[in-house]
């Protein structure tokens, strides 16, 4: 792989407008940047989660991975008609998903946000991937992305909740459920 960024600024997105993957320029708030840019946002907020040193072996293992498939999803949107996330991608999610799930008690109520530093960010990690998720499906409906693509941020959000939770027990001990207004 040679230099992929010899020189960092261009001057040429100046006017507003960036280059896709495939060499077509775009206004910078155009769908498909929006929805790329929110998957790289989401992968640095990963990375914040990672930064913690609480974070267990697994989860760090688990996380990495995700951070290289969401730089190939990014990737994707970013070159018109590419296509790398399968689902097998997908399919990994969901045995991740199970294993960090089962040792978790059933949910009976909502459960706010927070629970120690890595488990809060772990919760902007999620939240983030699902504007991700909104803003690719107003891709899938005008132009042509993977259906794979929302289905693989859709499990991501699910698996960053419970590795959310996971984290919450083991930095606090528990979670706080959220009470209804008549409740508190």
């Amino acid at each position: 792989m040679g230099n992929r960024l010899s020189k960092i600024y261009t001057r040429t997105g100046d006017d507003g407008t960036t280059g896709l993957g495939d060499g077509t320029r775009v206004p910078k708030d155009d769908a498909r940047v929006e929805a790329y840019g929110t998957v790289d946002e989401a992968n640095s907020a990963i990375g914040v989660v990672l930064a913690h040193p609480s974070v267990p072996d697994d989860i760090r293992h688990c996380l990495t991975e995700v951070q290289h498939n969401l730089f190939d999803l990014g990737g994707e949107l970013c070159i018109p008609g590419s296509r790398v996330i399968t689902s097998a991608h997908t399919v990994r999610l969901e045995n991740d998903l199970d294993r960090f799930n089962t040792d978790l008690p059933r949910l009976k109520e909502f459960i706010l946000p927070g629970g120690g530093p890595a488990a809060a960010a772990c919760h902007m990690a999620r939240t983030i991937c699902r504007r991700a998720e909104r803003q690719v499906w107003t891709l899938v409906d005008g132009d042509h992305v993977a259906l794979e693509v929302p289905r693989y941020l859709n499990r991501l959000s699910d698996l960053l909740f419970v590795i959310a939770r996971v984290l919450a027990r083991a930095e606090s001990g528990s979670e706080v459920l959220w009470r209804h207004e008549r409740d508190r």
